[in-house]
């Protein structure tokens, strides 16, 4: 009797071993601690762990910003702080954030980002009423963490680097109803067909998607849209890129890589499938200069 008992509790005793041992290996699980040490050293920034989660976050209060909003002086406790969060993805590191900007320093820090491994995945207002105007942009990327924190690191620097500059209004340098721009050298680099709108031109490239079972397309707002005016030598585009969630990483990279500015990136619906992300850019050029910045983001996008 005492060897059967002892047979049992053994098995007992080698199953609960082997279910805990499955149970730590399932997919996202992570029994490892992240080193906080290492994330503060690399992002500059100090962070406080939630055991209950393993999820690591550093934060930056924004003290040196004095914003207003509908006339109240808020502090960086009212959600002016940015920060990033560091998480365990199997044996890789997940990162999720939203840093803190003025509007000038929006596409500097953006493109810190984009050169340093970091994926940029919405910017977008958080207030109304507020002054100075101070955007939202969020983060995430996953890989090794040695990567990820140096970029945070980068990234938080960027900001204090910028925090100085004087947000000044961009001088009116023509009126948009006097274009005189020629849209065949524009219709030529970019290879679609620009439709006059008032004084100004405008290139309208649809896409598709489904919602509630229906496809909707161009006529419905799933589209990428451009519009050029001014003079051949002194223009602006302006407009609207519809990319699948794949893609927006790779349009960001080209327009900053070309110097246009990303003002906003957020969702235009709910439920589609696939998911359609909308961002919004602005650009000062030259009109040829200008296309071939339009052109090369969408030379990143699938041709579907």
């Amino acid at each position: 009797m005492n060897t059967l008992i002892q047979s049992q509790v053994l098995a007992l005793l080698i199953s609960s071993l082997l279910s805990s041992a499955v149970y730590a290996q399932e997919p996202g699980q992570h029994t490892g601690i992240l080193d906080a040490a290492k994330i503060e050293q690399l992002t500059g920034a100090k962070g406080k762990l939630d055991t209950a989660e393993n999820v690591f976050k550093v934060s930056v209060p924004r003290s040196d910003l004095t914003v207003t909003v509908a006339g109240v002086k808020m502090s960086a406790a009212t959600g002016f702080t940015s920060w990033a969060a560091f998480s365990f993805v199997g044996e890789k590191v997940m990162i999720m954030g939203d840093m803190v900007l003025q509007e000038d320093q929006i596409n500097p820090v953006m493109s810190t980002a984009l050169e340093n491994g970091i994926e940029v995945t919405a910017l977008h207002n958080h207030f109304l009423w507020d002054t100075p105007k101070v955007m939202f942009m969020h983060i995430g990327g996953s890989g090794e963490l040695d990567n990820l924190a140096s970029g945070v690191g980068k990234v938080f620097a960027k900001i204090k680097e910028t925090s100085t500059t004087k947000i000044t209004t961009k001088p009116k340098s023509f009126d948009v109803s006097k274009t005189s721009l020629d849209p065949k050298s524009i219709e030529t680099i970019i290879g679609a067909t620009l439709e006059k709108t008032g004084e100004v031109y405008k290139a309208t490239i649809g896409r598709t998607t489904q919602m509630d079972g229906h496809t909707v397309g161009k006529s419905m707002g799933v589209n990428t849209w451009a519009v050029f005016a001014g003079s051949n030598d002194k223009a602006i585009v302006e407009g609207d890129f519809a990319v699948l969630e794949s893609e927006l990483q790779g349009v960001l990279k080209a327009l900053r890589g070309a110097g246009i500015a990303i003002t906003t990136i957020h969702n235009h619906m709910v439920g589609e499938s696939p998911r359609i992300v909308f961002l919004h850019y602005w650009g000062e050029g030259s009109s040829n200069d200008l296309a071939k910045a339009f052109k090369s983001a969408l030379d990143t996008q699938t041709k579907t």
